[in-house]
Parts: structure tokens; C-alpha cells; sequence
């Protein structure tokens, strides 16, 4: 968008589509016109104020001085570093920030953390007003791995770095790294402790499609079941990653379902949900449950007997090696393409041992 002369004549619509003309000076209204009479002025003033906020765009695009960023993303704070997650109403990804902060803040830099809730469409926006800002670089947690294709081209044709976290993108041809947990692994864990515990186990998944960390379990899941012919796949529904989303979904398939003895809803916060609903059927006991994140809501529903086990991730470790890539980056160094950050299955034998805070061994 080009930026605006040192002054311009801007014609303004008024009463009877005749109009009047404003000279403005980079953002600022320097005078009306003689020929707009004061009678006129309540009909045009909402039309200056619109060029008000116009003008102070343009002069924002293309110009240095109004990048509140300035060069690289610095601020009078420090660089600007922006995060935006698919949800912050789950603990794990509270965890994750926390990782990033740690790194961020201790550089002497900031971090701006937005909340996509799980609304791709108000992620992207979010993404482009840190693109705006001109942020020194992006780590992307994606709410729809396909559909923030268009946002990661944009950040790569302004030259900012972006590190997708936890869950990966469709095309990391766009994006410097991902950092993310062993989630086919996290899937296999599971798999694994239900066929111990239910070796004729009658399943349902609850799963979030949309997101290929989620994507990435439920193939983990079903590639360990099928070295079990005794366990069977009874149906796979959409739970939303959420308490409130899995809970109804869990009632229906319990209604639809009699022989129902166990479910692997994709993470933490939907087996919480299921778990919801497994108990206002009376049901708990009769049906198993695992799942994935080892959040401390999900030791306390393993102390409880509620839950079977669940594939512990390290969040907080995540946020730390993706902060350390990013500086890695930033200072001219060369950032391996893919991180994993192991996973471990939490049971109730172990439940008292495990250790969230402990920094795994990475696998790069």
C-alpha cells in the first residue's frame, strides 16, 4: 500500500454526492478546504474520521517510523516475538508459553501470546497483525494444519521466521522448524496400555481432525491395535479437544454402542469429557479410558481410578527448544528442519514418580 505524500487534497463525499476536499499531512488533517462551509460540517465528520484512521494506515505501511517493531522486530523492551495457540483454555498449552517465556524474557525480549480458540479464521488474523508489527519471528500452533497455508506464505514473503509448536503444518516447506512431541509414539503408548489392561477391548475414538498432532495419534493408536486382533474399532467421532465437545459425543456413543468398554479420546482435556459422561451413565469401571498430554488433571483422574493411563507430554520443554531454535535462527545459525520431544506413559503404577518438569532426551 503506497504511503501518502508529505501533504495530499483528499476529496470527501458529502449530502447530495457532491464533495469537499481535506489536505492531510502523513496521518494528520491539516485543514478544510474554504470551500467546505461549517453548515456542511456534521454531515462529513464521520467521514473524516474514517480518513482519519485511513490515512494513518497508509503512513504506517512501507515506513520504517511506523513500525512500532522497528528494524527486526525491536522494541524499546527488547525484540517482539509473537505466539498464537489453536486454544489457552488447556493447561498444556499454558505449560508451553510458559517454555517460551522463559527463553523469550531472559534474552531481554517479549512475547505477545494470542488465543486462536479454535477459530481458524480469527488465528489468521491474529498471525497477520504480528506480521503487521513486523515481529522479529512466530511460533504457530495451528488450529487447522491446512488452512493457515496462506498466513505462512505471507510471513515468508516478509522474511519473519516461523516455528510451528506441538502440532505441524501441511507444507513445512514454509515454516524454519518444527518442534513437536512423538505423537504416532503417543498414539502406540496408549494402544498399548489399553490392549494389557482390555485385550478384547470394543473401541471408539474421539478425535480433532483438523490438527495433525491429533492426526499423528490416531494412526500411532490404530497401528498398535491392529498387533492386537482382539481389540475392535467400533467408531471414530469428532470431540473437539474439549471437555464440553467430547462429553455429548461420549453420551451418544454410549447410548449407541452397548458393548462399549473403552475409548481413546486424543488428549487430555476430551477424556475428561468422556469421563463426564462415562460416569452420569453409571458406567465408570465398565469402561477404559485412555488418552494423551499427562496433564495434572489427568494424574488426578489416574490417582481416582477414572483413567487408565495417559501419554505424558513435556510441554514446557517444547516452549523452551523451540525459543532456543528461534535465537538459533536469529543469530545466523542453521535450525534442523524437525525436533521431537519424547513422550513416557503415565499408569497408576507410576503416577507417583512422574516427573512433567524433568527435560526428556530430544530426538532431532
Amino acid at each position: 500500500m503506497p504511503e501518502l505524500p508529505v501533504q495530499q487534497t483528499v476529496c470527501v463525499p458529502i449530502a447530495g454526492g457532491r464533495c469537499g476536499f481535506v489536505k492531510m499531512r502523513s496521518g494528520d488533517i491539516l485543514q478544510l478546504c474554504p470551500n467546505i462551509r461549517m453548515k456542511r460540517m456534521k454531515q462529513i465528520s464521520g467521514t473524516l474520521l474514517l480518513l482519519c484512521l485511513f490515512s494513518v494506515l497508509f503512513s504506517g505501511c512501507g515506513s520504517k517510523e511506523s513500525n512500532p517493531a522497528g528494524e527486526g522486530g525491536s522494541h524499546s523492551g527488547g525484540r517482539l516475538l509473537g505466539v498464537s495457540f489453536q486454544t489457552m483454555n488447556n493447561p498444556f498449552f499454558v505449560e508451553l508459553s510458559a517454555g517460551l517465556k522463559e527463553i523469550i524474557e531472559s534474552r531481554g525480549d517479549r512475547l505477545v501470546v494470542l488465543d486462536g480458540q479454535f477459530n481458524s479464521l480469527k488465528q489468521k488474523n491474529d498471525c497477520s497483525d504480528l506480521l503487521m508489527q513486523g515481529a522479529a519471528g512466530i511460533f504457530l500452533n495451528p488450529v487447522n494444519w491446512e488452512g493457515i497455508t496462506g498466513t505462512l506464505v505471507q510471513a515468508r514473503q516478509q522474511g519473519i521466521p516461523v516455528i510451528v509448536v506441538d502440532a505441524p503444518v501441511r507444507d513445512d516447506s514454509l515454516v524454519l522448524c518444527q518442534v513437536s512431541s512423538d505423537n504416532i509414539e503417543a498414539g502406540r503408548l496408549a494402544a498399548r496400555a489399553l490392549a494389557e489392561k482390555v485385550p478384547e477391548a470394543k473401541v471408539v475414538i474421539l478425535h480433532l481432525s483438523v490438527n495433525k498432532a491429533c492426526i499423528d495419534r490416531v494412526a500411532g493408536f490404530q497401528e498398535e491395535m491392529a498387533k492386537h486382533p482382539g481389540m475392535t474399532l467400533l467408531d471414530i467421532q469428532e470431540g473437539k479437544g474439549t471437555i464440553e465437545g467430547a462429553r455429548p459425543v461420549m453420551r451418544d456413543l454410549l447410548a449407541r454402542y452397548p458393548e462399549l468398554n473403552a475409548v481413546f479420546p486424543i488428549n487430555d482435556p476430551s477424556a475428561l469429557g468422556a469421563i463426564s459422561a462415562i460416569e452420569s451413565a453409571g458406567k465408570l469401571g465398565q469402561v477404559t479410558v485412555v488418552t494423551v498430554d499427562g496433564s495434572q488433571e489427568a494424574i488426578a483422574a489416574i490417582r481416582a481410578g477414572k483413567l487408565l493411563s495417559s501419554s505424558a507430554q513435556y510441554p514446557r520443554e517444547i516452549g523452551r527448544v523451540s525459543a532456543l531454535k528461534m535465537y538459533e535462527h536469529l543469530e545466523g545459525g542453521t535450525v534442523e528442519k524437525e525436533v521431537k520431544i519424547p513422550v513416557a506413559l503415565v499408569t497408576r503404577e507410576n503416577v507417583d514418580s512422574f516427573d512433567r518438569a524433568a527435560a526428556p532426551e530430544i530426538h532431532q
